[in-house]
């Protein structure tokens, strides 16, 4: 049974008697009025789905009627009839925030037409955008028995991602569920190719090797480096695909996307490793043996990401690039409210890097993990948080600065993360490293099928502060947990966000390009 219910004011309301005919005949109730007035005083005493609002009423119009009929039901949307095509006319009605515009005369159809795109829209979409994901279901389960190359997952990845950003938007619980058993099962398969060809990438890279931390730079923003405009890279740290994606719509208005790329983190997903091998162009076992005083070792208390200008110096002199450029790293608010200012005495350098915190600016609490679990109990929260973060950001006022005037800008990240769901167990001495997703040690004690060991951190290119020290990683959704804490880990992690391990979440990060419009 249908109980939308329509008010429908015009003052030659009995010419329109075979349109009322035809919406009561589709179950639709019309409340019929011929003037501004009474379509105000109506808007008083009952609530309306949907108006009809003539605009050309004598008395009050259906223009003026319009302001009053909003402040009493705000979130109904109105539909304006006009014989009149004349532009500014259109342009009053539609800058009051009128949901629709028909001409005079119309006909039932365009009517029916209006009410279904405005109160049916989101079930209409939902349902098409659900049964359309369920024919694609089956054929994302074939690429996933068949993906066997970094670029194949990649397409895969972004593939999962669309359908999660539409199954959200379309409130498909049903279908969602079933989406993220798909996520599982790729995470799954992404950890066996990971196991496989990790270290190979590494020791062994060929032309199907793709772009990796420690090559970033080179392969992917030196050769932007060599256009004639001033070029800002922006890393955001802690940064997803899917985050990207929902930012993306923001930027659209001021840049020109011009690459929608990506590139492989390595292994731990760690600023202290991804971000340093990101800046020095080198893997970690190399800092720490060609410059052991920018290294800086687990255990220590130093910060470890102390060094990185100095990092990036040394690899863009390497690589033979000589031109000036700028390093600004944002960590609270206050430096995000300066960098809007430094914009443009940014323009006098031809490279600007600029080192976002996105995680500490989303939140001021102390640890990334009590942010996102405070703020955001699955997926679609963490992106609507970014979304919002970002709209209201300084980083955003900044970008719409450096849009007044000619330049390319770069962004991406040093790794991403996953919302973790199972703890596994493991145990280590007081020197074991504290990351939830991986732990290097030399006494360790674990269940080998459920993580992703390196016994031989040389193999991986990462420090080995003892002979008989090893990396393991957690993979999917999984977190690491000791056995005399265990309940409390549990509590105290499960659903939160962290990174460190393998996940396509956490390692095929973003590495975007866009160009001013001006």
């Amino acid at each position: 049974m249908n109980n939308t219910c329509i008010l429908w004011a015009d003052d030659e309301i009995e010419l329109l008697k075979p349109h009322i005919i035809f919406l009561t005949n589709k179950g639709y109730t019309v409340d019929k009025v011929t003037s501004g007035n009474d379509a105000i005083e109506a808007c008083k005493n009952k609530h309306y789905d949907i108006i009809f609002l003539d605009e050309n009423m004598p008395g009050i119009s259906g223009l003026e009627a319009l302001t009053p009929i909003k402040s009493l039901l705000p979130d109904v949307p109105v539909v304006m009839i006009t014989k009149s095509e004349e532009e500014h006319i259109m342009e009053d009605a539609i800058g009051s925030k009128i949901a629709d515009y028909l001409i005079k005369p119309v006909n039932s159809n365009q009517i029916l037409l209006s009410i279904k795109k405005l109160l049916d829209n989101k079930r209409l979409v939902s349902e098409k955008t659900a049964q359309t994901y369920q024919q694609e279901f089956r054929h994302i389960g074939m690429e996933l028995n068949e993906v066997s190359d970094y670029t194949s997952w990649v397409n895969l990845y972004k593939k999962l991602v669309y359908w999660e950003l539409e199954l959200a938007a379309s409130n498909d619980t049903g279908m969602d569920e079933i989406l993220m058993m798909q996520k599982t099962e790729a995470n799954r398969e992404w950890t066996k190719f990971i196991k496989k060809n990790f270290t190979n990438f590494l020791r062994k890279p060929d032309l199907n090797t793709p772009v990796m931390s420690h090559n970033a730079i080179k392969n992917k923003v030196l050769p932007e480096l060599k256009s004639d405009v001033p070029v800002f890279l922006i890393l955001l740290d802690n940064f997803r695909y899917d985050q990207w994606k929902v930012i993306q719509s923001q930027l659209n208005e001021h840049f020109r996307l011009t690459t929608d790329d990506n590139y492989l983190t390595i292994l731990p997903t760690t600023t202290h490793y991804a971000r340093n091998a990101f800046f020095s162009g080198m893997l970690p076992s190399e800092i720490a043996k060609s410059y052991p005083k920018l290294w800086v070792d687990e255990e220590e208390d130093e910060g470890k990401n102390l060094h990185e200008e100095e990092l990036l110096g040394i690899q863009l002199n390497r690589l033979g690039y000589k031109e000036k450029f700028s390093y600004t790293k944002i960590t609270n608010f206050d430096n995000g409210k300066r960098l809007v200012d430094d914009i443009p005495n940014m323009f006098n350098n031809k490279f600007n890097v600029i080192v976002y915190n996105f995680v500490d600016m989303l939140s001021h609490a102390r640890t990334e993990m009590n942010v996102m679990k405070e703020l955001a109990e699955d997926e679609a929260a963490y992106r609507s948080i970014t979304a919002s973060w970002f709209e209201h950001s300084p980083l955003f006022d900044a970008l719409k600065r450096i849009a007044g005037k000619k330049a390319k800008i770069i962004i991406t990240t040093d790794h991403g993360s996953i919302r973790v769901k199972n703890a596994v167990k493991i145990v280590g001495d007081r020197s074991t490293s504290t990351n939830l997703r991986y732990k290097h040690g030399k006494n360790l004690n674990y269940n080998e099928s459920e993580l992703f060991t390196i016994k031989d951190p040389a193999e991986a290119f990462l420090p080995k502060p003892n002979v008989s020290s090893r990396y393991v990683f957690a993979t999917g959704n999984d977190f690491m947990a000791y056995p005399n804490n265990y309940n409390y880990h549990v509590n105290m992690y499960t659903n939160s966000f962290q990174h460190g391990g393998i996940s396509l979440e956490e390692m095929i990060v973003p590495f975007v390009v866009l160009e001013t419009k001006e």
